[in-house]
This record gives structure tokens, C-alpha cells and sequence, in this order.
């Protein structure tokens, strides 16, 4: 048996869901918002974001929407 292992993506889309399920954020607050929340590990965030495509003026909604993160 593997174990597979969750790409890193789906493990910030579950951190930052979690966030809105808390109400610390809302689903239309932009991306950028969420960098105060993950301190040092932003910058590391913020690359992986824009190498999908993704700004810092997209909705959190938006990041919560995607299904599958391949490479």
C-alpha cells in the first residue's frame, strides 16, 4: 500500500478554508489579505499562488474553487 501525499496547494486551500469557516476571512476578501496570516512561510505561499496563475487581487472564493492542482 502508498500513501499518497497531498500536493501543497490543496494544503493551503484547506489552512485557508478553515480560516473562512472561522470567519478570519470572508470567501470575497482578496488573496493578499491571507499574507499577514502565514507570516515567514508568505513569501514561499505567494510564489506557489502566482505559479498557478493566481494574483493577490483574485478572491479567496476563487483559490477555494479549484478541484485539481496539477503541476
Amino acid at each position: 500500500m502508498t500513501k499518497q501525499v497531498a500536493h501543497p496547494m490543496l494544503k493551503l486551500q484547506r489552512r485557508v478554508s478553515s480560516l473562512v469557516e472561522s470567519n478570519i476571512i470572508k470567501p470575497e476578501d482578496h488573496i493578499g489579505k491571507i499574507a499577514l496570516l502565514f507570516g515567514d512561510k508568505w513569501g514561499y505561499w505567494k510564489e506557489e499562488l502566482q505559479a498557478f496563475d493566481f494574483s493577490l487581487k483574485d478572491t479567496i472564493e476563487e483559490l477555494l474553487l479549484v478541484e485539481d492542482w496539477d503541476d
